[in-house]
C-alpha cells in the first residue's frame, strides 16, 4: 500500500514514516500544502494523511482542491486536539477521517488500516470530477448550483465514465456495460447518447469535457 504523508514537522514526520515503513507501507513524505498537492495529483495513492496546520496551503485547501478535481483517495486529516471547526469542517469536504493531535502510533496505524479497508469496499453516492457531481440515488447532474436529472440510459453511461475517468473505454466498452449483451443497440446509439451527455455538461458550464481518441474510445477530462 503506497501513502501520502504531509506534515511540516520534520521530526514528527521522521518518525511516523519509520513506523508506516516497518509495518509494510511504502511512503511518498511531504512538508508543506503545495507539495502534497503536487504529490497527489502526480501519483496514485491508497491513501492520503494531512496535518491542518501546514504553511503555503493549509490541509483543508489540498483536500478542498483534491476532492473538487474528482479524486477519491481516501484522506486521514490530523488536527489539534481542540480544532473542533476544522475537524467538522474537513469532514464536510470529503476528509474519510480525522485523528486528534498527539495520538499514539497504533491508533494511527489502526485509522490507517480502518481506512483503507473502506476504500476497498466503499463506493461513493456522490461521483465527482470537476465541478461535476453525479448523485447515484436521485440520478443528478450538477455543476455550478444547477442540476438537471438523467434519463436512466443517460445516467447509466455518465456513471462508467466517472468511474474510470481518465481511462479511455472503446465504444464495445460502453455498449457493453450501459446497454448489456444482449442488446440489439449498435455501435451509433453510444455516439448519440455521449452527444446527449455533451450538451448536459455544456448547459451546465462544466469545465470537464468528453474527448474522444479514435479507434481508441471515450474518456473524461477536466480542463485545465
Amino acid at each position: 500500500m503506497k501513502l501520502l504523508y504531509a506534515e511540516d514537522e520534520r521530526g514528527m514526520s521522521e518518525a511516523v514514516v519509520d513506523i508506516l515503513t516497518y509495518h509494510h507501507y511504502m511512503v511518498d513524505a511531504v512538508y508543506d500544502g503545495e507539495e502534497a498537492l503536487a504529490y497527489a495529483y502526480g501519483e496514485q495513492y491508497d491513501g492520503i494523511i494531512l496535518d491542518i496546520m501546514m504553511p503555503g496551503m493549509n490541509g483543508l485547501e489540498v483536500l478542498q482542491k483534491l476532492r473538487e478535481s474528482g479524486c477519491n483517495t481516501p484522506v486521514l486529516l490530523l488536527t489539534a486536539k481542540s480544532e473542533i471547526e476544522d475537524q467538522v469542517h474537513g469532514l464536510d469536504l470529503g476528509a474519510d477521517d480525522y485523528l486528534p493531535k498527539p495520538f499514539s502510533m497504533d491508533l494511527l496505524l489502526a485509522r490507517i488500516r480502518a481506512m483503507l479497508r473502506r476504500r476497498e469496499d466503499y463506493t461513493p453516492d456522490i461521483l465527482q470530477c470537476g465541478n461535476v457531481s453525479l448523485n447515484r440515488q436521485s440520478y443528478e447532474l450538477s455543476a455550478n448550483g444547477k442540476k438537471m436529472v438523467l434519463p436512466k440510459l443517460e445516467f447509466q453511461l455518465m456513471e462508467i465514465l466517472l468511474l474510470n475517468r481518465g481511462i479511455y473505454l472503446s465504444t464495445g466498452d460502453l455498449l457493453y456495460k450501459v446497454w448489456g449483451s444482449e442488446t440489439d443497440a449498435e455501435y451509433g446509439t453510444v455516439w448519440v447518447y455521449i452527444s446527449y451527455l455533451r450538451k448536459h455538461l455544456s448547459a451546465l458550464h462544466a469545465n470537464v469535457h468528453i474527448t474522444v481518441k479514435r479507434n481508441i474510445g471515450y474518456t473524461l477530462e477536466v480542463e485545465q
